[in-house]
């Protein structure tokens, strides 16, 4: 299982989550992408499209602005 991390910092909706989505592409099951992103919309994006994809999202925070997903992919 690898973790692979991504930078959406200063991005707008779409973008954060299309990077995800782009760093999933190139994963295996079980890898664990960890997105930072400052776009408030983040948080409900991530959530929407973890449960649209089938991927799990492990955990969901923010520290100091920035919102940081983890997730699993199925």
């Amino acid at each position: 299982m690898a973790e692979v991390k991504v930078n959406a910092r200063s991005l707008q909706c779409p973008g954060p989550i299309v990077k995800l989505f782009k760093a999933c592409q190139g994963c295996a099951a079980g890898d664990v992408i960890v997105v930072e992103a400052t776009d408030p919309g983040f948080k409900k994006d991530v959530e929407a499209w973890c449960k649209r994809t089938g991927n799990e999202l492990l955990a969901l925070e923010e520290r100091d602005g920035v919102f940081i997903a983890r997730v699993k992919k199925t």
